[in-house]
């Protein structure tokens, strides 16, 4: 029998599942057949979860019975457990490629398409639901607390959205009574090359800050650091250009960050440790990049660090393991989508690509080609306390922010306070964490000691 996997180039030959269907003691006997056509979440996630230990277990005959089922249900342009589940089934058939790629008889490319957007279409993708600006919010706040009182303020940022959360903070910071702050932004030169990326180089993007800046009357000063050499469109959008965290990591002094005794520094992560490795084999004092990346900025003394990212755990090795907190956790986007935009919506259509994206290198790939490696938020938070962290709660002026921003959105959006982290939800299910940090070496310092947790 020939399927088809619907709304991609891939063409995958399935054998005929009848046999497995009437075979009594068969993984998809019972209760898995009323799958077929149906639309019920726990039964695909059986589905996914039985296609993965045949995977597992180079069961190439059973791993294409149950793709058969699955490409039964699967429809990139139906309701959110179809669409959710032709982004896992794509995952799994080129995961089954290069596992047994004769036997599974794999035709076509599987490369997921990536379209640069224009600034003002990253601000439509960023508005679209709160899953990015309810860090930026959470976060803009606690840094406009913080710097309270100084002059000169000097924002390390790491992030994945183009420097995007800034022009709210820069007309905070003109509206200030005492008069604006100087405002001095640090980038890497180029970041890890997941979604969503932009046809612009980070040079150009910090020219339209400065702009910004001065028109609303706040000195501005950006700084990129790494590669001088402005990427080009076609290099942005090639895996090749990929940063070196490696690299990144021998610039965080402050000889290279300019670092100035009379400016508040401080450090914003923004979906981004995430991409950093956790392999400690063969590191230095055994160290993984990611505890050696915050080792080095709680080094820099900073007045705050801000960690947002999203509250997911999926640092497995176990296949099985990732596709059932992914499948949980991703669940949530596309069923936010569902709630307000039409089935045939091309932002939809786009903003689940990207999903996708990260869905297949999630259950495609392994090693270091695996680079979505999320920690929940309470898995991080006791990292940072590890690494010599105190954690500093949100003030309830930070609360009312987030909470006034959700109310711009959906229904179904909300919030939660949950040991010093805020987090954002939808339908109560736990999203997206936030949280604020200092090194407790200079806890004396900056006075906040009875506001740690």
């Amino acid at each position: 029998m020939k399927a088809e996997l619907k709304g991609t180039t891939t063409t995958f030959s399935f054998q005929n599942p009848t046999t497995l269907f009437n075979t009594p003691h068969s993984p998809l006997s019972g209760a898995l057949k009323g799958c077929l056509g149906s639309l019920d979440g726990a039964c695909i996630e059986k589905l996914l979860l039985h296609c993965a230990s045949a995977l597992e277990s180079n069961d190439v005959t059973l791993a294409q019975q149950v793709m058969w089922v699955l490409n039964n249900v699967a429809s990139p342009v139906g309701d959110t457990n179809q669409r959710l589940t032709s982004w896992f089934l794509r995952a799994l058939i080129s995961r089954a490629s290069r596992i047994c790629p004769a036997a599974m008889n794999f035709k076509g490319s599987n490369t997921i398409q990536r379209r640069l957007m224009t600034l003002t279409e990253l601000a439509g993708y960023v508005d679209l639901i709160p899953w990015h600006r309810f860090g930026f919010c959470a976060s803009n706040n606690e840094i406009f607390k913080t710097i309270m009182g100084f002059q000169r303020v000097h924002i390390l940022d790491f992030s994945i959205t183009h420097c995007m959360q800034w022009p709210t903070f820069i007309d905070a910071l003109a509206k200030r009574p005492e008069g604006p702050s100087s405002l001095r932004i640090t980038v890497p030169s180029c970041g890890p090359q997941v979604p969503p990326l932009v046809n612009i180089s980070i040079h150009e993007v910090g020219l339209r800050l400065g702009n910004f800046a001065k028109f609303r009357g706040v000195p501005f000063e950006f700084n990129v650091i790494g590669n001088t050499t402005p990427l080009s469109s076609a290099e942005l959008s090639n895996e090749s250009s990929s940063f070196n965290f490696e690299s990144l990591l021998s610039l965080l002094n402050p000889t290279v960050l300019n670092l100035r005794e009379d400016e508040a520094l401080v450090i914003n992560c923004q979906n981004w440790l995430r991409y950093l490795s956790d392999d400690r084999k063969g590191s230095r004092q055994n160290l993984s990049l990611r505890d050696a990346f915050l080792n080095l900025i709680k080094g820099l003394n900073p007045r705050i660090v801000l960690l947002v990212d999203e509250d997911c755990d999926l640092s497995a090795s176990s296949l099985t393991s990732r596709i059932t907190t992914c499948f949980n956790h991703l669940w949530i986007p596309f069923d936010a989508l569902e709630t307000f935009l039409p089935k045939d919506s091309c932002q939809r259509t786009e903003f689940e690509s990207d999903i996708g994206q990260k869905i297949e290198n999630i259950i495609s790939f392994e090693g270091h080609q695996r680079i979505e490696r999320l920690e929940s938020g309470m898995q991080m938070s006791q990292r940072m306390k590890n690494a010599g962290y105190l954690s500093l709660p949100f003030c309830d002026e930070t609360v009312r922010e987030v909470k006034a921003l959700l109310d711009e959105h959906a229904s179904g959006w909300g919030m939660k306070r949950e040991e010093g982290m805020l987090v954002l939800t939808w339908k109560g299910n736990s999203c997206v964490f936030a949280t604020a940090w200092v090194p407790s070496e200079i806890r004396d310092n900056i006075g906040m000691d009875s506001n740690m947790s």
